[in-house]
């Protein structure tokens, strides 16, 4: 083998190296963000199940309870909004403590029969 070739297959050989040792640092990187997109998007879910847990939780108030909340007001992790638009619709909005909004229903409760 003449010396210059030799110089050229090691020259080859450390670039190859080079190339190889960037592409998996990048896939390593990728990898690391792919996780932690899917442990973003677990928890998020487990955060939209409980949220809709307490939603269908709030949905089975009487309307006198949901009177009783009219306003926005702290619901354990949650804000809680309830707004009467209509004498028998109640909108409910449950966001996070940041005012984002998780969930957001509307609900149908008679008017009392009677004297009300």
């Amino acid at each position: 083998m003449v010396r210059g070739e030799a110089g050229a297959s090691l020259l080859e050989a450390m670039i190859a190296l080079v190339v190889l040792g960037t592409a998996g640092t990048a896939t390593a990187g990728l990898v690391g963000q792919v996780t932690r997109s899917v442990e973003n998007a677990h928890r998020r879910e487990a955060e939209l199940r409980s949220a809709n847990a307490f939603l269908e939780a709030v949905s089975l108030w009487s309307r006198e309870d949901l009177d009783r909340r009219l306003g926005t007001r702290q619901q354990g992790p949650y804000l809680l909004r309830v707004d009467r638009p209509e004498p028998t619709l109640y909108l409910l909005v449950l966001s996070d403590t940041l005012g984002s909004d998780l969930l957001r229903t509307s609900i149908f409760r008679p008017e009392p029969s009677g004297g009300m």
